[in-house]
């Protein structure tokens, strides 16, 4: 094919390519994009996804991803929140919040951890690895860890206000609480997902941090109590 021909067909399809995003309005390809990062992200790994792949996937044009988010790096934090966001809805359910219980809520968080957990997946830290997952131990994951955390404590912490409200509770800090939550459930999770650990070892692991997060509440057992 001559040159010139070939230029004229590239031109063309990056065209095509660009059309693509028109299908959608504004949200919706700002969504699909970010399920597709979540997607791809969550399998490949951060670093061996491009914005080109995130494009394909999510059946929209590569420069959306740029008007949308500006940067890879800045959509990783928005699918931080994304993450934060989707685990909040596992955990609160169709109950008001509340009315959720700690047994509830984390029963709900681990089942929910079973079925995502390739963004914390042991060993996938390995510098050697093909498919370099997000992970706490990798740096460039960070943006996305932080803007979850951000999401989850500012629920846990609605969450403690609003039990606080239901049943009289005062003087607890609910900011600092929910953060040491955040912080024992994430440990929690750490040696309830490593390897080797039996049924038997979750099911205990699993009782301690509910068990922990029914003493923050300011009153042991109210929670467990109203399950």
């Amino acid at each position: 094919m001559a040159t010139g021909a070939r230029a004229a067909e590239t031109r063309i399809q990056k065209a095509e390519s660009d059309n693509r995003s028109r299908r959608y309005d504004p949200a919706e390809t700002r969504m699909r994009v970010l399920e597709a990062a979540y997607l791809l992200f969550g399998s490949r790994g951060y670093a061996n996804t491009g914005t080109a792949d995130i494009a394909a996937q999510a059946d929209v044009s590569e420069g959306s991803i740029f008007y949308h988010f500006g940067s890879k790096r800045a959509l990783l934090v928005e699918l931080g929140k994304l993450h934060g966001q989707k685990l909040i809805a596992a955990m609160q359910g169709e109950d008001a919040i509340e009315d959720v219980t700690f047994g509830q809520s984390l029963t709900r968080c681990f089942d929910f951890r079973e079925v995502h957990n390739v963004w914390e997946a042991p060993g996938a830290c390995d510098q050697t690895a093909t498919n370099k997952k997000i992970n706490k131990q990798n740096p460039e994951a960070e943006p996305f860890f932080h803007a979850a955390k951000e999401t989850v404590v500012g629920w846990t912490q609605a969450h403690l206000d609003a039990m606080h409200r239901k049943h009289g509770i005062e003087g607890i800090p609910t900011d600092v609480t929910a953060n040491l939550i955040f912080a024992a459930v994430g440990e929690a999770m750490h040696q309830y997902f490593g390897p080797g650990v039996t049924a038997e070892e979750k099911a205990r692991i699993k009782a301690e941090a509910i068990r922990f997060c029914d003493a923050a509440t300011g009153a042991p057992g109210l929670t467990a109590a109203a399950g």
